[in-house]
């Protein structure tokens, strides 16, 4: 459906570099990157706000790159809503329409819109009476009023709260059931999670990995993939040994087992803090990996605790309340730290 090619721009000093990337139809596509790393830009792009120093933009097969945006077929949509604040409800879904000269009734279409994502009950507010959750609904809907080909959506809860976020993914996970393309830009790698089909990773101006969800988040390129989606435990050092038997040495002299084919070289090892187990004794089982070390800090997440654990470098375990609480696990206490070595991933630098 959207095919980008080798976009290039320069904005002063920052330089969007060489991007690619296709959307098919029916895609839930996530730009996901740090504040700065050029997301905005990329949506500007295909909608036709930005033109680009190089590259091309392609949509159902038709080049769009010079195309204005209003003959572009998309829907845009920025985290500030952007609602017109002296039209009412009604009237700023109605909007797009009545630029495109719609022929049918501007209300009932209005009020149509306004119940598929549901705002009906909003119709005749004035913006400055809704609420944020509220606003990002109706300018959804009118983003969708023309039924575009592809919904473009710039950080679309950034600023709403928690009750709020739910009610717009749950809504976004809708649309997307019913068929609607939507490229997602965002700085949050739990929207990717918990909405996304494929994830485009971008640092500094350009895409550094890009593949499904279980790609990106469990099988990360480069030690910036691994930090930014979240996983915590990765370490630079020296592959020393290859195959099963496979050995990685830390700058601080840490010694861990893992398999790999890699050549022996410089790299990183990465793993998830849910694959590493915490016990006040050593443990019996199979994992190569056991070291001793000390708890330094104790945090309660939203899916439980995250420990970190000082075993001559910090290394963080995820646990339930409930098995750190049946070990009296806190700061300062020494426990044993162990992961398998199935469980590490080994990137070469």
């Amino acid at each position: 459906m959207l095919r980008v090619e080798s976009l290039s721009l320069q904005l002063g000093e920052f330089r969007l570099r060489d991007i690619t990337f296709n959307v098919d139809s029916g895609e839930y596509f996530v730009l996901l990157g740090a504040s700065g790393a050029g997301k905005t830009a990329i949506l500007e792009l295909i909608a036709g706000l930005l033109k680009p120093n190089q590259g091309r933009v392609w949509l159902q097969d038709r080049e769009i790159t010079h195309e204005p945006i209003q003959s572009r077929r998309l829907g845009l949509v920025y985290q500030d809503h952007s609602l017109f604040p002296h039209l009412p409800v009604w009237k700023n879904i109605a909007y797009p329409l009545r630029c495109a000269r719609f022929a049918g009734n501007l209300r009932q279409h209005s009020e149509q819109l306004a119940s598929e994502i549901g705002a009906q009950h909003l119709l005749d507010r004035m913006p400055a009476t809704l609420s944020l959750g509220e606003s990002q609904r109706v300018a959804l809907a009118r983003a969708l009023a023309t039924r575009p080909d592809i919904l473009l959506l710039d950080e679309p809860m950034a600023s709403l709260d928690t009750q709020a976020r739910a009610g717009i993914r749950s809504l976004l996970r809708r649309l997307h059931a019913n068929g609607q393309t939507i490229i997602h830009v965002t700085h949050d790698y739990e929207e990717a999670l918990a909405l996304a089909t494929r994830v485009a990773v971008l640092e500094d101006g350009a895409i550094c990995q890009i593949g499904s969800v279980d790609e990106v988040f469990h099988h990360p390129q480069s030690r910036f993939v691994a930090s930014f989606v979240g996983i915590r435990n990765f370490f630079h050092g020296q592959l020393t040994q290859t195959g099963e038997s496979a050995t990685f040495l830390t700058p601080e002299g840490l010694l861990i087992h893992l398999s790999t084919d890699c050549p022996t070289g410089v790299g990183c090892v990465v793993f998830e803090s849910k694959d590493v187990t915490l016990s006040p004794a050593a443990p019996a089982g199979s994992a190569r990996n056991v070291f001793k070390g000390r708890i330094i800090d104790v945090e309660t997440v939203r899916l439980g605790v995250e420990l970190t654990v000082d075993i001559g470098l910090p290394i963080h375990a995820a646990l339930t309340r409930e098995s750190v609480q049946r070990m009296q696990l806190a700061a300062g206490v020494h426990v044993f730290a162990s992961f398998k070595s199935s469980a590490i991933r080994y990137i070469p630098e």
